[in-house]
């Protein structure tokens, strides 16, 4: 049946939509922390549908509000008034740190990010925009553009003039040798030299922690001492928070909260995890940046009632259930588990992360160059061993993405850790040509 669904897949749908695993894999149905395939087998979720299954599979308070929502009304647009989307903006609002805030809600990620150029670029009056190195916005055609993943990024034609800044990632590049402090301060003044050469950009749009890239991030403060330089423009700040919102990293609600001693942003976007599978994004801005348009404009999809519904129940679950907390503490157990098992692997370069989002870099044994071949290789070992993690990476995609629904428990860490290491210490399979690369 999976093979005969992958034909008919291939038959349809383009060659570039990725897939994972060299037999792929249907889904069917999940619970909890758990998902099962179309021939009954079980896994342990330690991916959650790319970071967007939040708190639980089927978390039963937002099956009963998608539910009762779908017995009123679906949808009606954002042409007229609509109680769950102004109840919902009423508290991201209050939780983003933004003040006189405004929301406007998308249906994903991609267009949460889009809207949030284009509010950017309007508001400032400038079509060139600083991005960091390593980056990933989405696959519409602008945020292509500001993408700072050749691997995701297939057209270097954009809409945008893009500079692309240092700091992203810790480990790598022309300051990985230097100290927190001295990191800090070197990709501070590579931002100004850079401001010295360009026209003033509208905006720097930063991942307080790089998903696609692999879960890296720079030392806390990096964006907070970027904040001074960017002010002294004029410059906008957008943190994108679609993988690190909600309490994902455990020690701060927001990702951006890391880099706060200078305030917090101008914009943030929110997308995947607030609607636990269903599709919601958005943006917060300040009011002045968010009504500088001078257009109409609707959402047909953005905020409709059922969505709405899901992420106020989910986001409600989450506060009131403490899954920050939960974030930190077993996030904590996971990460340590996973650095103390591979302290003498000759192919993890490193196990990073913070919260419940981790990543664990493979090398060629005693290189340092990227290893996609061993990455794709591990992800099909822990799946045999009953495990779904994801991949990503910056050159290559060479790091594994570990990001469980927040409810994990502890036994289910010491469970997921048992069968990643086992994966990560199985022998390397020889045929490399049916790795998929994709993340």
């Amino acid at each position: 049946m999976t093979d005969d669904l992958h034909a008919r897949h291939r038959a349809v749908l383009p060659d570039w939509l990725a897939l994972y695993y060299d037999t792929p894999l249907e889904i069917t149905h999940g619970e909890g922390r758990h998902v099962w395939d179309a021939e009954g087998t079980r896994y342990l979720d330690f991916f959650g549908g790319i970071l967007t299954t939040m708190t639980a599979h089927a978390l039963p308070e937002v099956t009963k509000a998608v539910s009762e929502q779908a017995g009123r009304i679906l949808h009606s647009s954002t042409l007229y008034l609509n109680r769950p989307m102004v109840e919902l903006a009423e508290r991201i609002a209050g939780l983003s740190g933004i003040p006189d805030a405004r929301v406007f809600f998308t249906t994903s990620g991609t267009e949460a990010n889009d809207t949030a150029l284009l509010l950017a670029t309007t508001h400032r009056r400038s079509n060139t925009l600083l991005a960091m190195r390593n980056s990933y916005h989405g696959r519409s055609f602008s945020t292509v553009g500001i993408t700072g993943n050749r691997g995701w990024s297939p057209t270097s034609l954009s809409p945008l003039q893009t500079l692309y800044v240092h700091g992203g990632v810790r480990t790598r590049g022309p300051y990985a040798h230097l100290g927190d402090a001295e990191f800090v301060a070197a990709c501070v003044e590579d931002l100004k030299d850079l401001l010295g050469h360009t026209r003033a950009p509208a905006a720097l749009i930063a991942e307080p922690v790089q998903g696609v890239g692999g879960f890296t991030s720079p030392p806390d403060g990096l964006y907070a001492a970027f904040r001074e330089v960017l002010r002294e423009h004029g410059i906008l700040w957008i943190a994108d928070e679609v993988q690190t919102g909600w309490g994902r990293t455990g020690d701060h609600f927001w990702g951006w909260q890391a880099h706060a001693e200078n305030g917090p942003p101008d914009m943030l976007t929110f997308a995947k995890g607030i609607g636990n599978g269903m599709s919601i994004g958005g943006v917060v801005a300040r009011a002045e940046i968010m009504n500088c348009l001078d257009a109409n404009s609707i959402s047909t999809f953005g905020g409709t009632q059922i969505t709405m519904a899901a992420g106020l129940a989910n986001l409600t679950y989450l506060l009131e259930h403490e899954l920050q907390d939960n974030a930190r503490s077993v996030g904590g157990q996971l990460l340590e588990r996973l650095r103390t098992g591979t302290a003498d692997h000759p192919g993890v370069r490193e196990v990073r992360g913070r919260g419940l989002m981790i990543g664990v870099e493979l090398v060629r044994p005693g290189t340092d160059e990227a290893d996609p071949a061993a990455a794709a290789a591990v992800l099909e070992a822990a799946r045999e061993g009953g495990l779904l993690v994801g991949k990503g990476g910056g050159h290559n995609t060479s790091a594994l993405r570990i990001a469980p629904p927040m409810t994990l428990t502890a036994d289910e860490a010491e469970e997921g850790a048992d069968i990643l290491l086992r994966a990560l210490h199985s022998p390397r399979r020889p045929d490399t040509d049916r790795q998929r690369q994709a993340s």
